[in-house]
């Protein structure tokens, strides 16, 4: 069987950036297990999954635009200290959730300075070219209520 829209497969990856820095790994005795044409995964992988077979082998190399997307300067922002009052041990590197505009967004303070804080809504990899090998274990069909859901449910899937 095939990956295609409405099957769910199950892979096992590994994740390096450009200078082939390993940024993360799948958990070998627990594959990621996504409902393809959902929008689950990265475009740029889900694109290059498309009619894989469980077996299959497959590296792929997913520039900015099919990833995560261009960095956006106009998603960092300085602001005074006092705007994170109620946030105790600020520091850089910390993960916020903060309102945006559109709703809920999730921030990285990056600098503090004096008085002032930096913070970046761009997500951390954005910018970057993604080099994934990814190993196909399972592909089989959606069941009804994962297809209703638009994910996957069992092992390696969402729990409702």
């Amino acid at each position: 069987m095939q990956i295609s829209d409405q099957r769910v497969a199950c892979i096992h990856y590994i994740l390096r950036d450009a200078q082939g820095q390993e940024l993360e790994r799948s958990d070998r005795s627990a594959p990621l297990a996504y409902l393809h044409g959902t929008g689950s995964l990265i475009p740029g992988l889900e694109k290059a999954l498309a009619g894989a077979r469980a077996g299959d082998q497959i590296q792929v190399s997913v520039p900015p635009d099919q990833a995560y997307g261009v960095r956006d300067e106009s998603l960092i922002q300085r602001l005074p200290k006092r705007a994170f009052k109620g946030i105790r041990n600020l520091r850089v590197g910390m993960h916020l959730q903060t309102q945006g505009p559109k709703g809920p967004q999730s921030v990285t303070v990056t600098q503090l300075s004096g008085d002032m804080v930096t913070i970046d809504a761009n997500h951390a990899l954005a910018g970057q070219t993604l080099n994934f090998e990814v190993e196909v274990a399972e592909v089989r069909a959606a069941t009804q209520e994962e297809m209703l859901h638009g994910h996957v449910h069992g092992p390696g899937g969402h729990h409702h």
